[in-house]
């Protein structure tokens, strides 16, 4: 009895240490979770909402510089700014919403019925929908993400504003460039859109790192805002390493990954 127990004591380690294989042994972020949002990592394929990024604060899970000053973000603009006004805690929203992650400096709202939704945008958000936005060049995010199937796949954002080039690396290593579509005009005129490609060799918990790459000349309005990227499935890697490395707790398919995969940089989906 003794012997079965520390053996399953052993095989619980082991497991335990070997979900975490692939990130970083050195990263100290933890994936997003709040009172609303307890789901744990965002899963591959699926959708990666882009203001659910890990907690850990400035340095660790996120770096934010202020769109303005070129300086080390002080406050979330959103979050400790804009939506502490009367005026933008709009009626079919909530204090979740309005004072969303306001500890951070990274910056993040919701899209808004007083500006998120008119005929100029080439997508329809969601009410509701939590963004990250002042970004400034410089800025990157962390995500611990689930990878259900290793493969090859498209990315699909849904954004706002310049045509302005972003990276993403997994597990610290350079892994896309990819270069947003079309100008949208305004922050808050939104499109949805394929960016580029993105490789995951393996599945399990990876750190999926995002950067945004501003344009170096002066701008009034250089950044944009981003709500989610879509990852689809192209081409499975059939060799990937075993299940074993796969937490045994995954979040649920997001309700947008059934959402066709566009195929033209203005395409409109949605209503």
């Amino acid at each position: 009895m003794k012997k079965s127990i520390l053996l399953a004591a052993i095989a619980l380690v082991t497991f335990t240490a070997g979900i975490r294989a692939d990130l970083p042994a050195d990263y100290k972020g933890k994936p997003y979770e709040d009172e609303k949002y307890k789901d744990g990592p965002q899963s591959i394929p699926g959708t990666v909402e882009c203001a659910y990024y890990d907690l850990g604060g400035e340095g660790v899970a996120y770096h934010a510089m202020n769109v303005k000053t070129n300086q080390l973000s002080t406050k979330n603009e959103g979050g400790n700014g804009l939506n502490k006004a009367a005026f933008h805690q709009r009626p079919q929203s909530n204090a979740y919403y309005w004072a969303f992650r306001k500890d951070d400096t990274m910056s993040t709202s919701y899209t808004k019925d007083i500006v998120d939704f008119t005929d100029k945008n080439l997508y329809q958000p969601k009410f509701n929908q939590l963004y990250i936005g002042w970004t400034a060049n410089g800025d990157w995010a962390n995500y611990t993400v689930n990878v259900k199937i290793p493969g090859k796949y498209k990315i699909v954002a849904v954004y706002s504003n310049k045509p302005n080039t972003i990276k993403f690396s997994i597990n610290n290593k350079p892994a896309a460039e990819c270069k947003l579509p079309v100008d949208t005009g305004y922050y808050h005129h939104w499109n949805r859109a394929p960016i580029g490609e993105i490789t995951f060799p393996e599945k399990g918990l990876q750190l999926l790192t995002f950067f945004f790459d501003a344009p170096a000349e002066p701008d009034k309005q250089p950044g944009n805002n981003f709500a989610y990227f879509e990852f689809f499935l192209e081409k499975e890697i059939k060799d990937a390493p075993a299940d074993d490395k796969t937490p045994p707790a995954a979040s649920p398919t997001p309700a947008t990954q059934s959402t066709p995969v566009p195929t033209s940089s203005n395409t409109i989906h949605g209503s």
